[in-house]
């Protein structure tokens, strides 16, 4: 039996198996009718008036995944896979979402775009995020470049970090203990230790939050024939302010910091290494919202400055600023008619160090004078919510950039949806466009940069339905086709002389993504997704043609919970450097199952919840990434107080 074959007999089982299925969305809760989502419009819009599938993980769901890191909690969505999460947790990660790589995944914080200018792909490092510290999460997939700008093109993850407590004076404690062993190891020796801690509170107009994280972990090696663990430490503090002057008025400001080192191994000859990874990130920021009848103006300004340190063979330091604005004026001409018109701004600078062979001393590689950009993007997006089931949700963006002029994107995704005494039936369908600025690296690194990039274009199809019954059940399936034009690669001019290119071949992903959840009785609840990726070869390193994510979450009481939860990802194929024919050759990576099991009990009238995990049950032995370890079976447990 084909693949594709195996995944519609998987859809056929799971339609009859849920019926009418859902309320929720993917392997994580999704909302109920009555609640909202933001991303795909800006607006507080029904869920079941939006043309999209969005992917929302509650503040409840979090309380569920404790433990876990933010990268994990993504990865268990649909058409989501973050490559590197179950390894050492040092590694780095790979947010391949539908299809796409790093660069064409855009990352949200309290609705401020993050990127970090020193990296090839201008992506940001989900490591340095603690989970603790976040509210919520929407995931919104398909290209949304029209709202958005630049990355967006396969999802945008829209990271909400908490809230201050409407209580004058509230402190909540976390810690979290656990195991960090690969597969073949039994010690079971506690090397992860998690700790945070938040005050926050609301005096009169006033409001404010403090929280601070830190993160031990050790007893793991980076590759799989290692036999000296790589520790990865790091920490995290957030600081958030905020003032309501009046109904009409209000000031919010930020700052935050995270750094971590995480030790690494060589990766060219696998062996054992005394490698350091290290990564600051400071951040602050300015949100005033100013509203007046039947319309508000909001303004997201951030500065965002991140240092990173490679001590290895081959030492470099690197540095990039980034300032973002974001001003947009919301208007609601009534009930049924949106609009937002807005401009973004970014500028984006960056420099970088290395040792010359032969060399003792660093020199500059990249010069912050050259590499610089700056991005001015004004837009525009309405969206129609009519009485009779029709929806609309169309947007245009014009993006002007300093190194290669102007470039247009666009969005139409019109939904219809039907009112049935048991709930409502929606079809939908979305033709998107979207672009990934080159980024300051690949424009000018002296050796492989080249000026003469142009923005890799992206063109999605999305067509899909979803069925939902009131208090029961909904399910959701989607088809998606994306076509990328300009793909920028990493091409061997000749006598290994490499630079980065645009390629003039297109290239094509597609697939099917389907979620249920049903309430199959007052205690029980299931949610399943399951991804079908289809992808030209150039496409498909690491990423399963088949992933599924299933979790039945049972009530034991008011107090105690517990989820069981399975994970299935397909073969992949990886890539490894031959040093004998300096080319690199393909491998295949076996599929795996991973099957978890979480429980949490509130005592002290429900100020404390105490938790466990644990992960791997089965003790599976697979890899991420061709030659690197990942994790065994494992448990952690820990506590959360809120006083």
């Amino acid at each position: 039996m084909n693949k594709t074959k195996l995944f519609c007999n998987i859809l056929g089982m799971v339609m009859l198996s849920i019926g009418f299925a859902q309320t929720k969305q993917d392997s994580v809760k999704v909302e109920k009718l009555d609640e909202v989502v933001v991303t795909d419009s800006r607006f507080n819009l029904k869920r079941e008036n939006s043309g999209k599938v969005i992917t929302k993980i509650t503040a409840q769901d979090l309380e569920k995944l404790q433990g876990q890191s933010v990268a994990e909690i993504i990865g268990r969505t649909a058409g989501v896979e973050v490559n590197g999460v179950r390894s050492n947790a040092g590694q780095n990660l790979s947010y391949f979402v539908r299809g796409g790589r790093n660069r064409q995944v855009l990352i949200m914080i309290d609705g401020v775009q993050v990127t970090d200018p020193s990296q090839i792909a201008n992506d940001y490092d989900l490591r340095l995020l603690n989970a603790d510290q976040v509210e919520s999460i929407e995931i919104l997939k398909g290209a949304s470049s029209t709202l958005y700008g630049t990355g967006a093109a396969t999802a945008v993850i829209n990271i909400k970090l908490k809230e201050a407590s409407k209580k004058a004076f509230n402190l909540n404690l976390r810690s979290t203990l656990g195991t960090n062993q690969s597969s073949d190891d039994n010690n079971y020796a506690i090397e992860d230790f998690r700790n945070s801690v938040s005050v926050n509170g609301t005096v009169g107009k006033f409001n404010y939050l403090a929280s601070f994280g830190q993160q031990f972990t050790d007893g793991l090696s980076a590759i799989e024939s290692g036999t000296e663990s790589d520790a990865f430490s790091s920490y995290n503090g957030n600081l958030k302010l905020g003032y309501t002057f009046n109904t009409n008025f209000k000031l919010n400001a930020y700052g935050s910091f995270d750094n971590y080192n995480a030790d690494f191994d060589d990766s060219f000859g696998m062996m054992d290494a005394d490698n350091v990874s290290i990564s600051k990130q400071y951040r602050i920021g300015l949100s005033p919202e100013f509203k007046y009848n039947m319309g508000s103006v909001t303004v997201n300004a951030a500065y965002n400055d991140v240092e990173r340190e490679i001590e290895s063979s081959f030492p470099s330091l690197f540095n990039a600023q980034s300032i973002i604005v974001d001003a947009f004026n919301r208007y609601n001409f009534s009930d049924k008619f949106y609009t937002v018109l807005g401009v973004n701004y970014q500028d984006n600078q960056m420099e970088s160090f290395s040792i010359p062979f032969g060399d003792t001393d660093f020199s500059q590689a990249i010069d912050p004078e050259t590499a610089q950009f700056t991005i001015t993007d004004p837009y525009a997006n309405v969206v129609y919510v009519s009485d009779f089931g029709l929806n609309v949700n169309a947007g245009m963006r014009l993006n002007n950039h300093s190194e290669y002029g102007s470039h247009l994107v666009y969005s139409l995704n019109p939904s219809y949806k039907v009112d049935l005494d048991f709930g409502y039936v929606k079809g939908l369908a979305s033709y998107s466009t979207a672009f990934m600025t080159p980024s300051l690296f690949q424009l000018f690194e002296p050796s492989f940069g080249n000026a003469d990039l142009e923005p890799e274009e992206n063109q999605t199809i999305e067509v899909g339905a979803e069925v939902s019954i009131k208090d029961k059940a909904t399910f959701s399936l989607v088809y998606f086709n994306r076509n990328e034009d300009n793909f920028i690669d990493f091409i061997d001019t000749g006598n290994f002389v490499f630079q980065y290119q645009n390629i003039s071949e297109s290239f094509t992903a597609s697939g099917l993504e389907f979620v249920a959840q049903a309430n199959l009785t007052k205690d029980l609840d299931v949610n399943l997704n399951a991804t079908y990726t289809s992808l030209d070869e150039d496409l498909s390193l690491r990423i399963p043609q088949i992933k599924i994510n299933t979790r039945l979450d049972y009530s034991l009481s008011e107090a105690t919970q517990l989820s069981l939860s399975y994970q299935y990802n397909d073969d992949r194929e990886d890539v490894v450097f031959n040093n004998m024919t300096f080319e690199n050759d393909s491998v295949t990576l076996d599929s795996y199952g991973l099957l978890d099991f979480y429980i949490s009990h509130k005592i002290i009238n429900s100020k404390m919840t105490v938790f466990a995990n644990f992960t791997n049950i089965f003790n599976e032995d697979y890899q991420e990434l061709f030659g690197f370890t990942t994790r065994g079976r494992g448990f952690n447990f820990g506590f959360n107080l809120n006083l």
